[in-house]
């Protein structure tokens, strides 16, 4: 113990200063040179077992105060620095050790003023979708990250995109696959680009799904996918060699800012393309009306996942031939949200897709089954939702699985022409039927619900209660 030595100079100063000592009354008080607190403060000589003990007994000074929490000031200063604001600025771990280590106080209050500015940008945004929803659109926004644009983008449009549904159509004719797409695809690829597809085990492969070399002309596939997810994979790369005009057309439509957005985006039309190559948009289409949108019946018969055939359900809106118009979101069980879709543009201002009361975050304790339930929103509005975990690659025996689960919802409208309609009891009044719909709102912040039990946040609309007389249900009362 006598040689355990911890360097903790600015700290040791910050103490001094707040008790009004010189360095001369306190190196007098620890029985050392004021020479040698100097060097102590400057983090040049050690602050050892026996000083500390010494601080504890003159100055009551907590040993704890004296080794700080410099792991957690990193991380905070690191989480800072990642903001798209800071993101070019982002320094090395040692200059943020440093950062913490010399200077804690400057470092403490630049993470308070990072997490005021992110408060106050989620309030913005949360004012922003409000005002969306009264019709007043405005300008307010913040630096986002190229792949929050990309998500942004694809959420406020449809989910379709015409001219790659045609050249889907056209690449099937020159395929002619009949029952195996796979084959016909790895032939095609070979026949026109001399490229071969290979399936390796993980041990060679332990980091990637998929990645293509260029020089021997071979295209890997991870054995931790499912055959279904390395048919999409197949079908991805052939489509971005088939269809890369038409893909970069509509990466050219969206507008993006950067470079690495436009990259991200054309992933995602690569992903659209793939499903309209896998699932025919007329045989597709054909097949979900007689089988009254089952997704089951859908997947088995196409040869697709289940998050396959329930995504390219948000994509039937062709003019003249569209589907029930489903949108999309895709959670894991922290609640990070991993894709929003819909056929008419992800209803946001009126689905939202934040409460914690929607049957997506129930379904995580019923893995693999199917839940499904009528939601009211505040307005009154009704969704009918469908939602169901989803595996991801498969792993090791010594690895957690990846697991999220898929919500797909429309209009309670449609609830006579889907299969899962017959699973919502009826009643005498009421869309969905007396008492039956699950109150929910599109987000705590956004929701002015009272005493809800799920409530996360109080609503930015309302100010907090603070009757100290009364406690309602709510972990966060607000006043009416």
């Amino acid at each position: 113990m006598a040689d355990q030595k911890i360097f903790a100079g600015p700290r040791l100063r910050r103490l001094r200063n707040a008790r009004s000592l010189t360095q001369t009354a306190m190196a007098e008080g620890l029985g050392i040179s004021p020479s040698y607190l100097n060097l102590i403060e400057r983090n040049q000589r050690p602050l050892t077992v026996q000083l500390i003990l010494k601080l504890a007994s003159v100055y009551k000074v907590d040993p704890h105060e004296l080794q700080g929490e410099t792991k957690g000031s990193i991380a905070a200063l690191r989480e800072a620095f990642s903001d798209p604001l800071l993101a070019g600025e982002l320094p090395g771990d040692q200059e943020l050790i440093d950062l913490a280590e010399t200077a804690p106080n400057a470092s403490a209050a630049m993470v308070k003023l990072f997490r005021a500015y992110r408060e106050q940008a989620e309030r913005l945004s949360d004012l922003n979708q409000l005002l969306a929803k009264e019709g007043r659109a405005t300008a307010l926004s913040g630096a986002r990250l190229p792949a929050d644009e990309v998500h942004e983008v694809f959420e406020r449009r449809p989910n379709h995109f015409a001219s790659l549904e045609e050249e889907a159509e056209a690449f099937t004719s020159v395929l002619e696959p009949g029952d195996d797409l796979s084959g016909a695809l790895k032939a095609w690829l070979r026949r026109e680009h001399g490229i071969v597809v290979r399936v390796l085990p993980v041990a060679t492969m332990p980091n990637w799904r998929r990645r293509y070399d260029r020089h021997s002309q071979r295209l890997f596939l991870s054995e931790r996918l499912s055959p279904f997810d390395q048919l999409r994979e197949v079908a991805m790369e052939a489509s971005l060699m088939r269809m890369s005009v038409a893909i970069a057309g509509e990466v050219q439509a969206l507008k993006l800012g950067t470079d690495e957005a436009r990259r991200l985006a054309r992933f995602e039309l690569g992903r659209y393309a793939a499903h309209a190559l896998m699932m025919p948009y007329q045989a597709f289409h054909a097949a979900a009306v007689r089988a009254r949108y089952d997704i089951d019946v859908l997947r088995s018969r196409f040869g697709v996942s289940f998050e396959q055939a329930a995504n390219r359900l948000t994509m039937l809106q062709r003019q003249g031939a569209s589907g029930v118009p489903f949108f999309m979101l895709e959670l894991d069980n922290a609640g990070n949200r991993f894709r929003k879709a819909g056929s008419q543009g992800y209803p946001q201002s009126r689905f939202g897709g934040g409460c914690p009361k929607l049957p997506i975050h129930a379904a995580f304790s019923q893995p693999g089954q199917i839940l499904v339930e009528a939601v009211e929103m505040p307005d009154g509005a009704e969704f009918l939702c469908i939602a169901r975990t989803l595996e991801g690659p498969q792993g090791a025996f010594s690895e957690r699985p990846r697991r999220t689960a898929l919500l797909l919802g429309c209009d309670i409208g449609f609830r006579d022409e889907i299969v899962y309609g017959g699973a919502l009891p009826v009643g005498a009044a009421g869309k969905s039927g007396q008492g039956s719909a699950t109150p929910v709102g599109p987000a705590c912040r956004l929701c002015e619900r009272v005493g809800c039990l799920a409530r996360a946040e109080p609503p930015v609309t309302r100010p907090l209660g603070l009757d100290e007389m009364v406690t309602g249900l709510s972990a966060f009362d607000f006043q009416g």
